[in-house]
C-alpha cells in the first residue's frame, strides 16, 4: 500500500498552475517538504501538480488532471516527473492532442510497470506506455532509487520513449566526483542543473 503524506493542496493551490512554465509531477507516494520535488517547487517557484488520490492512484484520473491543467495554460511547459508520474507523462503524450504545449520533460527514476508486483498494485496503469515521446526528454536513474526502477529498466524505457538516458554514478565509480553521485536528497542542485540544460533550445 502506498504511504500517504499530508494533503498539500492548500500549500500549492490549483490556481498557481499558470504561474510557472515548469511543472513538478510528484510520485504516487507524494513527498514531504524535505524531498527534492518539494524543494524545487518552493525554491524556484515551480508549479506543483497535485493529484486526486495517493493510496489508489488511477491512471484515468491522473491523465484527466494533467490534460485539464495543460488546457488551462497558454504557455509552453516543461514537465518534471518522478516515479509513477513518468508513466503518466508517457501515457498522456500517447493520446493528448495538446502535446505541442510541452517543450521537454525530465523523467526521474521511472518505475518498471512490467514487473509483476506493479501489475498487481497498479492494474489501471498496465500495460506500460511505450510510445515514443513527441518532445525532448531525459530519463534520469541512479543510486538509491526505488528497486523497481533499476538502471537497466530505466535505459530500456528511455529507448522506448526516444529519450536520452542519464545515469547518476555510484560513489567510488569512475566519473562520480560530483555530488550528482548522491541520489536526489534535499535541493538536489545537480539535478536542477540537468533541468536547466534540458530546457536550452
Amino acid at each position: 500500500m502506498w504511504n500517504s503524506h499530508a494533503n498539500w493542496f492548500n500549500e500549492f493551490p490549483q490556481c498557481e498552475m499558470a504561474t510557472s512554465s515548469v511543472w513538478v509531477l510528484p510520485d504516487a507516494q507524494s513527498h514531504g517538504p524535505e524531498h527534492w520535488p518539494r524543494q524545487w517547487a518552493g525554491l524556484h517557484g515551480y508549479a506543483w501538480l497535485e493529484q486526486h488520490e495517493w493510496q489508489r492512484p488511477l491512471r484515468g484520473d491522473w491523465l484527466i488532471r494533467l490534460e485539464e491543467s495543460v488546457l488551462q495554460t497558454s504557455e509552453e511547459v516543461v514537465l518534471v516527473a518522478q516515479g509513477l508520474s513518468c508513466a503518466l507523462v508517457a501515457a498522456w503524450a500517447a493520446f493528448s492532442h495538446h502535446r505541442d504545449r510541452v517543450k521537454a520533460a525530465l523523467l526521474v527514476a521511472p518505475i518498471d510497470l512490467h514487473q509483476p508486483h506493479w501489475r498487481e498494485v497498479l492494474p489501471t496503469w498496465c500495460p506500460a506506455p511505450s510510445t515514443r515521446l513527441p518532445f525532448k526528454a531525459w530519463v534520469v536513474s541512479g543510486v538509491g532509487e526505488d528497486p523497481s526502477s533499476s538502471a537497466s529498466s530505466a535505459a530500456t524505457l528511455a529507448a522506448q520513449w526516444g529519450a536520452q538516458w542519464v545515469r547518476c554514478k555510484k560513489q567510488g565509480e569512475p566519473g562520480a566526483e560530483s555530488a550528482l553521485a548522491q541520489w536526489p536528497q534535499g535541493e538536489w542542485r545537480e539535478g536542477h542543473e540537468l533541468l536547466n540544460e534540458l530546457m536550452k533550445d
